[in-house]
């Protein structure tokens, strides 16, 4: 039974460990957020597709910029997107040839030059956790 307890006590500060490397969060500011619609932030692992965009959140615009927190996030390598449905229609929209035709934004990105890239746009989440900016903006004026 002595034996026992030292490997059994190891593993319990693994755990341990393990579970408050789990607890971290992620703020996401939001801002450049025009009136009306809703305000949607999500955090994405591995790229930016919808695929890889599983944690988000929505909120109605209460004014310019706008605080998101994600808890209990797994530590490891991010990046935030956001978008602002201004017409409610629960997307993205966008022309036949795929500009966004809303305000839309991307953590890390100052300026918009290039295709998004989740390499620009990541960040690492470690405890306890971190707070990152999304700037919206249109690639094209309002209709």
């Amino acid at each position: 039974m002595r034996g026992l307890s030292r490997p059994l006590a190891g593993l319990c500060a693994l755990l341990l460990v393990s579970g408050a490397a789990r607890a971290a969060s992620v703020a996401v500011e939001v801002e450049g957020i025009e009136p009306g619609g809703l305000l949607s932030v999500a955090l994405c692992q591995d790229g930016l597709s919808e695929a890889d965009c599983r944690t988000g959140q929505q909120a109605e615009p209460r004014a310019a910029a706008q605080r998101f927190v994600f808890s209990n996030v797994t530590p490891g390598i991010y990046a935030a997107v956001a978008y602002q449905d201004t017409n409610r229609n629960g997307r993205l929209d966008r022309t036949g040839l795929g500009l966004p035709l809303e305000p839309y934004g991307f953590s890390g990105e100052s300026a918009r030059s290039a295709r998004p890239d989740f390499a620009r746009a990541r960040f690492v989440v470690r405890e306890p956790g971190v707070g990152v900016r999304v700037r919206l903006s249109r690639a094209l004026p309002p209709r």
